[in-house]
């Protein structure tokens, strides 16, 4: 006679596991009396004490801070764009979905030509990228160029070639060893110095080249602990059947490495759009630093609760975004299934 399987209900489960004896009985009720008390506490300085003018009057300065008036559609445009390419991974149209590589590569300047104007649009100098708009391009564009650079440099630590694996050593403990914040600064103080005088690197350029140089040392690892664990079968078979080393590396190893990784892969590049908010350290209004330019007003003073929290949702939101887009991707591989 079978057994009638029992309906889980939510009695049933807090029975189990948070009233099973009298120690955590004791402990659940004086945790639910930290939440209570939290949550109220919370909950009232939210709804009555909160003063949300500092976020609605500084909304435009958060998201787009000083871009010109009048050209904001621009940003619309590249909001639209973007917001479809995603919808059409997220649908996943059969006959669409080889040709989707192509256009996210094509996105990518087309968005910064909107931005920065040009080819027929008025231009927006790089000093009037402010705000949440400069975190983001600062996070995507250090994503996309410490990606290839990190790929690289795992593939050069794993050479036989003993001057190219020393060299990509060396790189990535270097980097490694040191600080993010000392990396931009010596990015913004040293790297004008290897270029001719009449060459001026913008701020901005010197920002991004500071967070690729650091991205890229921790990506390698990464990589190389994916290439660690394809086992050496694979490559012996393949090179067995007469492929020649690209292949080898491009066809059979980097594919299964890179998919083998992707957690941690992504886990870096939502740290690196963390990251970012040290940008505001050496000069740049990103996100952070237009937080401090709006408390800095006077009409604003002592409002840092409402202005953080604001920051740190708009933070959480798009960390969140890349962990599901992680996991969506991890879906589609059928990664961890058996």
């Amino acid at each position: 006679m079978q057994k009638t399987a029992e309906t889980p209900n939510l009695l049933t489960w807090a029975k189990k596991n948070l009233f099973n004896s009298w120690l955590n009985s004791l402990l659940t009720v004086f945790s639910l009396a930290i939440i209570y008390q939290t949550l109220t506490v919370f909950l009232g300085w939210l709804t009555s004490k909160a003063q949300w003018t500092v976020i609605s009057e500084n909304l435009r300065l958060f998201l787009i801070g000083r871009f010109p008036a009048g050209q904001e559609w621009r940003l619309f445009v590249v909001v639209i764009l973007l917001g479809g390419l995603t919808a059409l991974n997220l649908i996943e149209i059969s006959h669409l979905k080889k040709w989707m590589p192509v256009a996210w590569l094509s996105a990518f300047p087309v968005s910064l030509w909107l931005i920065g104007g040009g080819l027929g649009l008025v231009p927006v100098g790089t000093e009037l990228w402010n705000g949440l708009l400069l975190t983001l391009l600062m996070a995507a564009i250090s994503i996309i160029l410490s990606f290839p650079i990190g790929v690289l440099l795992a593939l050069g630590r794993q050479s036989k070639l003993p001057v190219v694996r020393s060299l990509c050593i060396f790189y990535i403990e270097v980097i490694r060893g040191l600080p993010l914040i000392g990396i931009l600064f010596m990015a913004q103080v040293m790297l004008p110095l290897l270029f001719p005088p009449e060459i001026r690197l913008d701020r901005i350029v010197r920002a991004i080249a500071g967070l690729t140089l650091f991205s890229s040392a921790y990506l390698a690892e990464n990589v190389r602990g994916g290439l660690q664990s394809i086992p050496r079968g694979q490559a012996e078979a393949a090179r067995a059947l007469g492929l020649n080393p690209f292949y080898v590396i491009g066809l059979i190893v980097l594919p299964q490495a890179l998919r083998a990784v992707i957690p941690a892969i992504v886990g870096q590049f939502i740290s690196l759009f963390k990251d970012t908010t040290l940008l505001s350290i050496v000069g740049l209004q990103e996100l952070m630093g237009m937080s401090r330019s709006v408390l800095a007003q006077p009409e604003f003073l002592g409002r840092y609760a409402e202005v953080y929290l604001f920051a740190g949702i708009l933070y959480w939101f798009f960390c969140y975004s890349m962990a599901l887009i992680s996991q969506r991707l991890e879906h589609q591989l059928s990664l961890g299934k058996h």
